[in-house]
C-alpha cells in the first residue's frame, strides 16, 4: 500500500512539475537551450513558408530577434529556434500545451482567446477585408449577396461580416478553407467569389499568385484587430522579456525596417511588392505599446 502511494505522490508531484515548467517559459528555454516558435504557412506578408522548412515574413523575422534577445537575456551561448507550423485550428491548443512557446503569425488579440492563452503587445494593426476577382463586378459587401464566401477555418471574418449592419438581410454561401492558402486558392478556382480575411494576407496571397493583376481588395473595412505574438497564461516573466524585446525593435528603427522590407520591397518567391504602407493605427500601437484587445478597439 505504501509503495502505491509513494507512486502516486511522485506522479502527482511530477505532474505539477510539468505544470510549473509550462508556466516558466524562461526556465524551459534555459534548461533545454532551444525555443519552439509557432509559425504560418500562408498568412500573407507577416508569416508563410518558401518550402524546404523555411519560415519568413515581417512576424517571423521579428519573432527571430526575440528569441536572440531571450538568448542574451538568458546567457545562452547558443540557443536553437525551431519552427512548428500552426493552423488557425491548432495554434492556439500548441500553445497552450506547451508544444509552441511563442506564436507570431497573424492571432487577432481578442477577450474569447485570453481565456486560454497571453498575447504580448501589438505589432500589427489588421484591417479584415474582401478579395475578389477583379472582373467579378463585385465592388462593396452589398454585392455579395446570393455569392459564394470563403474563409479560414479556425477564424472569425465571416461572424465580422455577419455582424456588419450593411450585411444585414443578405445570404451568401459560406466554404471553409483549410488554411489561407487553400481558401485563396477557392477564389483563384472561381469555387467562392470573394475571400474574407485580413488585408495583409490577403495582399501577401495576391501578390504570390500567378497573375496578380486578376485580383483586387474591394469595399470598406469589416473591422479593425490587434495582431499580436501569443503566449501561455500565467508566466509574466516571459511575457514582460518578449514585450521588452519589442519595445527594443520598435525604439531602435528595426520593427519599421523591417516593415518596409515585407510590405513595400519585392519579396520572394515571386519578388513582387505586396504594397501595404504603415497605417496610423499600427504606427500607435507602435508608439503606445500595449496589449489591447480587439473589443478595446472596437470601443
Amino acid at each position: 500500500m505504501k509503495k502505491h502511494l509513494l507512486a502516486a505522490a511522485i506522479t502527482v508531484l511530477a505532474a505539477g512539475s510539468a505544470i510549473a515548467q509550462a508556466n516558466d517559459t524562461l526556465a524551459k528555454i534555459k534548461s533545454s537551450g532551444a525555443i519552439t516558435l509557432g509559425v504560418r504557412e500562408s498568412s500573407g506578408a507577416l508569416a508563410y513558408t518558401l518550402g524546404d522548412g523555411k519560415y519568413v515574413g515581417f512576424h517571423t523575422e521579428m519573432a527571430e530577434r526575440i528569441a536572440r534577445d531571450l538568448q542574451k537575456k538568458l546567457g545562452l551561448s547558443k540557443l536553437e529556434i525551431k519552427y512548428q507550423p500552426v493552423t488557425s485550428q491548432n495554434r492556439i491548443p500548441l500553445v497552450v500545451n506547451g508544444t509552441v512557446d511563442l506564436e507570431c503569425g497573424s492571432t487577432t488579440n481578442n477577450l474569447a482567446r485570453q481565456k486560454d492563452v497571453a498575447f504580448a503587445d501589438t505589432t500589427y494593426v489588421e484591417e479584415v477585408r474582401i478579395a475578389v476577382k477583379a472582373n467579378s463586378g463585385i465592388n462593396d459587401i452589398k454585392d455579395l449577396n446570393g455569392k459564394t464566401i470563403v474563409t479560414t477555418t479556425g477564424t472569425t471574418s465571416v461572424q465580422t461580416l455577419r455582424k456588419n449592419k450593411r450585411a444585414e438581410g443578405m445570404n451568401f454561401r459560406e466554404v471553409m478553407g483549410k488554411d489561407h492558402a487553400d481558401s485563396f486558392l477557392m477564389l483563384e478556382t472561381g469555387r467562392a467569389d470573394a475571400f474574407i480575411m485580413d488585408g495583409s494576407i490577403l495582399a501577401g496571397n495576391i501578390s504570390k499568385s500567378k497573375s496578380p493583376n486578376d485580383f483586387k481588395i474591394v469595399g470598406e473595412a469589416l473591422s479593425v484587430e490587434p495582431i499580436a505574438c501569443m503566449l501561455r497564461k500565467d508566466d509574466p516573466a516571459f511575457k514582460k522579456a518578449v514585450d521588452e524585446s519589442i519595445v527594443a525593435q520598435i525604439k531602435d528603427g528595426t520593427l519599421a525596417k523591417s516593415y518596409d522590407k515585407w510590405f513595400m520591397q519585392p519579396i520572394p518567391p515571386n519578388n513582387t511588392k505586396v504594397g501595404l504602407p504603415l497605417s496610423p493605427a499600427t504606427k500607435q500601437a507602435w508608439e503606445h505599446p500595449n496589449d489591447k484587445p480587439m473589443e478595446d478597439y472596437q470601443k
